[in-house]
């Protein structure tokens, strides 16, 4: 059966630039050969922390963000962190791989930074309330990371 036709994703060039122009968190990052990362601040609400994140993006992998500042461990009083793929650096949990909710078609600033805002919403509910009420899932409890490809294979 042949593979539905999917346009080709942006690059990392194209993404660089676009979070250099049109990009509502602002930040500063650095372009490497075929990948980025990027450094930016946000807050969840306006009673919210200000939170430093950083977000990674290797062309053909997903894109992984991290907080850096504050540290989330110490938030949590030493608990397990809830819907992260590694407690340490915190890899957030945003979307799940295999079905397509992200895809290389799709803009960072448009998806991964707005999704990364609102994990951290999530993040400071769970720390008044005990209780995870951002929805999504983990196969096995934590995600390992992977390319697009293998995800289709593995789950």
């Amino acid at each position: 059966m042949a593979r539905p036709f999917r346009a080709p994703g942006l690059t990392a060039a194209q993404q660089y630039r676009i979070l250099r122009s049109a990009n509502p968190f602002g930040g500063t990052g650095k372009l490497h050969p075929g990948a980025l990362t990027w450094t930016y601040r946000g807050r969840p609400s306006v009673v919210g922390r200000l939170y430093t994140l950083e977000l990674q993006y290797q062309q053909g992998e997903f894109p992984d963000v991290v907080v850096c500042n504050p540290d989330l461990s110490i938030l949590a009083n030493g608990k397990d962190l809830p819907h992260v793929y590694e407690q340490d650096p915190p890899r957030l949990c945003l979307f799940l791989p295999w079905t397509d909710e992200w895809t290389p078609q799709r803009t960072l600033v448009d998806t991964v930074m707005p999704w990364s805002v609102l994990w951290l919403y999530y993040f400071e509910v769970w720390l008044r309330s005990g209780e995870w009420t951002g929805g999504g899932m983990h196969p096995n409890g934590r995600a390992p990371r992977m390319s697009r490809e293998s995800s289709r294979r593995n789950y």
